[in-house]
C-alpha cells in the first residue's frame, strides 16, 4: 500500500484514512492476504456466536471458492478452541436447479464437505434450497424457505460473495430491490465461470433457486467478501458505483450494517489505491506515502488521464489534478517527469538474461566486438543471434536493463508454466529470445491440464494409437485396439459431471504434455530440458483439487537443486487462492523458503510473468521485452501447438478470443501503453517484475 497506513487490531489489515474512504458506500476492509481475511471473517462469526443473547445464532452462508477459508478456519476454532454449532442455525443462499444432493457440483454437498460434517451443528439445523424438489412445488419451497428464516427470527450474519455480474447469490443484474426467494435463470456470464466445475457450459444449469435482495438485506449484518483481480473492477462498481439494479451488490450501500472485506488485489480499482490523492481537496490532514513506486503511479495516471506523453507533463497539470503534494515534495514537476520517465525506460531490454560483457563496458561508449551494432530512428539497437553476437536476425534489443544481473552470461534458466501452455502464452517470445542468445533453458510444467481436454480429442488419440500400431505391425496392436475400444465406450456413456476414469485422465495428460513438448521445442528448448512436473495437488482427475503439501513443495526444491538456476520466471497472477495458478506460485514460494540462504542462490533473480488475461500495472514493471511483428508471430506459432486448446478451448471462460488472441491484445496493450508514455513504439511487449523472497515482506506486489 501507498497510503498512510494506520493502526489496526487485525492481522494484515490495512487501515486508513477516512478522507480516503470517502467514495465507499459500503465500509471497507482491505487485508494484505486472503488468509488474514478469512481469519478476520470467521472471528466476527465466532463472536457472534458466542456472545448474542439470541438463541439460535442464525448465520446466512456462502459458496464458491471465496468462503472455504473462513470455514476452514471456522472449523479450526471448533476443534482446537472449542467453538460450538449446537445453537447455531444455518440457510444458505442459493442451489443451482435442478441439482441432486449429492452430486459433485451440489452446494449441499459443497458445505458438508467444507463445514457441516466437521462441526457439532444438528443435521436439523441446516438448511440449503432443495434442487431436487419437482418443479411445480419450487414456488412453494421458495415461500417455505422465506417462512421458515422468519420462524427463527430473520438472520444475524449473512457471509456473501460476489460474481463478476455483481451478482449476490445467484441474484443476477436485473434483480429488483424487493425479491425475495425465487427461482431464477442464471446469466451467461455466471454460466461460464461455472462450466469448469460441470465439465462444459452445456452441463451448466440454467436456472437457481436463490435468496433475494430483500431476503438477503433483511439481515442484521451482512459480510461481503472478495478475492483476487478478477473481482476488482465489480467491485468498485458495487462499492463506488451508483445502486443499481445491474449490479445487485451495491444494493448493500443501503444496508445499515454491511461491510466489504477484501485483499489487496480485490481492492486494488478503488479510488483509495488508484489515485487517492483526488480524495484529498485542500485537505492537509493526510499526508501520503510518496514512495518511489506510488511517485511512479501518479505520474503515469496524470500523463494517460491528460492523453500527454511524460515529458510534456507541466506543472499547472500536477497543481490541477490533485497532485500539488507530490510536486511540493518531491518536485519540481520536470524532474518527477524526468525521473519517471528514465526508469520506464530503463525497464525496456532485448537482454532478458542480461547482456554478455554488460559490466565491464557500462562506463564506455564503445560497442563489444562481438555484437551487431545498429541504428535505428537515432536508437540504438542490438540484435542478437543464436549463439553468434556477429550476425544478425533482425531482433529488437534495446539497451541493458539495470534490474538485471549482467555478473554471468549465458544463465541457467527455469521456466515454470502452471499448465502446459502457459509458458507460451504469457511469455513466448521472451523464452524464445532466452534460447536465441544461448542461455541454458528448461521449462517447468507444473500440473498435467489434463482436466482441460475435451473427451472426442481423448477418443481421437486413442483411435490414431490404434491405427498407428496397425499399421506398423507393433507388438501389442490387439491390446491398444482394445484399449480404444474401451475408451470410446466410456466416453460414449459419460453422464454431465462424471469423473474421468484413470485411464481417460492418462490419455488427456499424453495429449497436454505432447503439445507442450512441440511448442518448447519450436522454441529451441532441449528436449532434456523439458520437465513434467505433475504436482499432487492438481492430479485428482476432478475439479476439486488437493491442498498444497510438502510433496509438492518437494518436486519443485528437487528440480531447483539440480538445475541451480540463475533467472527463475513463474506466473505471478494475484489470482484466486484456490486457483491452479495461485497454488503453483506458492508451492514455487516454499520452495524459494527453504533454499534461499543456499550459495548458489545468491545470484538467482525471480521475474514474475502474468496470465493471459491481466498485465503488470505499469509502475510494478521492472522488465519489458519488446517484440517485432515477426516474433509476435512467432509466439502465435509456438501457441498453436496447443490444438486442445483450440477452436475453442474447453474452458475459455467468459471470454470468447482464443488465448493466442487474447496474449497478442495483452502485448499489444503493453506496447500502446509505452508509447503513449512517450517511451519508443514497438509492436508488442512481455511485462515482468522481480521479486526478491528474500525481503518477501518488503516487495511492493501482493502476492
Amino acid at each position: 500500500m501507498s497510503v498512510p497506513i494506520l493502526p489496526s487490531p487485525h492481522a494484515g489489515h490495512l487501515n486508513v484514512s477516512k478522507t480516503l474512504q470517502k467514495k465507499e458506500k459500503i465500509p471497507t476492509n482491505i487485508f494484505r492476504a486472503s488468509e488474514d481475511a478469512n481469519k478476520y471473517v470467521a472471528g466476527q462469526i465466532a463472536q457472534v456466536i458466542r456472545t448474542s443473547t439470541k438463541k439460535p445464532v442464525v448465520l446466512g452462508l456462502a459458496t464458491g471458492s471465496t468462503p472455504k477459508g473462513v470455514y476452514a478456519e471456522l472449523v479450526r476454532m471448533h476443534k482446537e478452541e472449542g467453538l460450538s454449532f449446537k445453537d447455531v442455525v444455518t440457510f444458505n443462499l442459493d442451489e443451482y436447479y435442478p441439482m441432486k444432493h449429492d452430486a459433485l457440483q451440489s452446494y449441499h454437498r459443497y458445505m458438508d464437505e467444507h463445514l457441516f460434517k466437521h462441526i457439532d451443528i444438528p443435521r436439523e439445523n441446516i438448511h440449503v434450497p432443495s434442487g431436487e424438489v419437482p418443479r411445480d412445488q419450487v414456488e412453494k419451497h421458495c415461500e417455505e424457505y422465506e417462512a421458515l428464516m422468519a420462524k427463527f427470527g430473520g438472520i444475524d450474519l449473512q457471509l456473501l460473495g460476489i460474481g463478476r455480474t455483481g451478482h449476490i447469490g445467484f441474484n443476477e443484474p436485473g434483480s429488483a430491490r424487493k425479491s425475495l426467494t425465487r427461482l431464477i435463470y442464471i446469466d451467461r456470464v455466471t454460466r461460464a465461470d461455472a462450466a469448469g466445475d460441470f465439465f462444459s457450459l452445456d452441463a451448466v444449469p440454467e436456472t437457481a433457486i436463490t435468496m433475494g435482495v430483500a431476503s438477503i438485506c433483511a439481515a442484521r449484518r451482512v459480510i461481503l467478501m472478495a478475492f483476487s483481480e478478477h473481482k476488482a473492477s465489480i467491485i468498485k462498481k458495487a462499492i463506488e458505483g451508483p445502486v443499481d439494479e445491474d449490479v445487485t451488490a451495491s444494493f448493500l450501500q443501503d444496508h445499515p450494517n454491511a461491510e466489504a472485506v477484501l485483499d489487496v488485489a480485490a481492492g486494488a480499482r478503488l479510488m483509495r489505491n488508484v489515485a487517492p490523492w483526488t480524495l484529498l481537496g485542500h485537505s492537509t490532514d493526510v499526508q501520503l506515502n510518496w514512495t518511489e513506486r506510488f511517485q511512479r503511479r501518479a505520474v503515469i495516471w496524470l500523463s494517460q488521464l491528460k492523453k500527454k506523453p511524460i515529458l510534456k507533463l507541466t506543472v499547472e497539470d500536477y497543481h490541477n489534478n490533485g497532485l500539488s503534494q507530490l510536486v511540493r515534495l518531491h518536485g519540481p514537476a520536470h524532474e518527477l517527469n524526468i525521473k519517471v520517465f528514465s526508469y520506464l525506460k530503463s525497464t525496456i531490454t532485448g537482454w532478458p538474461g542480461g547482456k554478455p560483457n554488460a559490466a565491464s563496458s557500462a562506463s564506455s561508449t564503445a560497442t563489444s566486438d562481438s555484437i551487431a551494432k545498429h541504428e535505428v530512428g537515432g536508437i540504438t539497437t542490438r540484435r542478437p543471434t543464436r549463439y553468434n553476437f556477429g550476425v544478425s536476425h533482425g531482433h529488437i534489443n534495446p539497451e541493458v536493463n539495470p534490474h538485471i544481473d549482467t555478473s554471468v552470461f549465458p544463465k541457467r534458466v527455469i521456466v515454470f508454466s502452471p499448465h502446459p501452455d502457459d509458458d507460451v502464452i504469457s511469455m513466448g517470445g521472451t523464452l524464445i529470445r532466452l534460447v536465441e542468445q544461448g542461455h541454458d533453458v528448461h521449462v517447468a510444467y507444473q500440473t498435467s491440464g489434463n482436466y482441460a481436454v475435451w473427451d472426442d480429442d481423448a477418443l481421437r488419440f486413442a483411435n490414431f494409437a490404434a491405427e498407428f500400431c496397425k499399421l506398423f505391425n507393433v507388438t501389442g496392436s490387439d491390446a491398444v485396439a482394445t484399449l480404444e475400444a474401451a475408451v470410446e465406450r466410456e466416453i460414449k456413456g459419460k453422464t454431465s459431471g462424471q469423473h474421468d476414469s484413470n485411464t481417460i485422465q492418462k490419455i488427456k495428460g499424453l495429449i497436454r504434455a505432447t503439445e507442450a513438448r512441440s511448442a518448447a521445442r519450436y522454441c529451441g528448448v532441449p528436449k532434456e530440458n523439458i520437465h513434467f512436473l505433475e504436482l499432487p495437488f492438481y492430479e485428482t482427475g476432478t475439479v476439486k483439487k488437493k491442498p498444497l503439501s510438502s510433496a509438492d513443495i518437494d518436486i519443485v526444491t528437487n528440480l531447483l537443486q539440480k538445475v541451480k538456476p540463475h533467472q527463475i520466471y513463474a506466473a505471478g497472477d494475484l489470482s484466486d487462492p484456490h486457483g491452479t495458478h495461485r497454488v503453483c506460485l506458492d508451492a514455487i514460494f516454499g520452495s524459494l523458503r527453504r533454499i534461499k540462504d543456499e550459495q548458489w542462490f545468491d545470484k538467482t533473480q525471480v521475474l514474475l510473468y502474468r496470465g493471459a488475461w491481466q498485465e503488470w500495472d505499469p509502475e510494478d514493471i521492472h522488465m519489458a521485452i519488446p517484440m517485432s511483428p515477426q516474433e509476435l508471430q512467432q509466439k502465435r506459432y509456438a501457441i498453436y501447438k496447443h490444438q486442445s486448446q483450440k477452436d475453442p478451448a474447453p474452458f475459455p471462460g467468459s471470454d470468447s478470443r482464443e488465448f493466442w488472441q487474447r496474449a497478442e491484445d495483452r502485448n499489444r496493450a503493453t506496447a500502446s501503453m509505452y508509447d503513449h508514455l512517450g517511451l519508443p513504439e514497438y509492436e508488442a511487449m512481455e511485462a515482468f517484475v522481480l521479486f526478491d523472497i528474500r525481503k518477501e515482506n518488503e516487495n511492493d506486489i501482493p502476492l
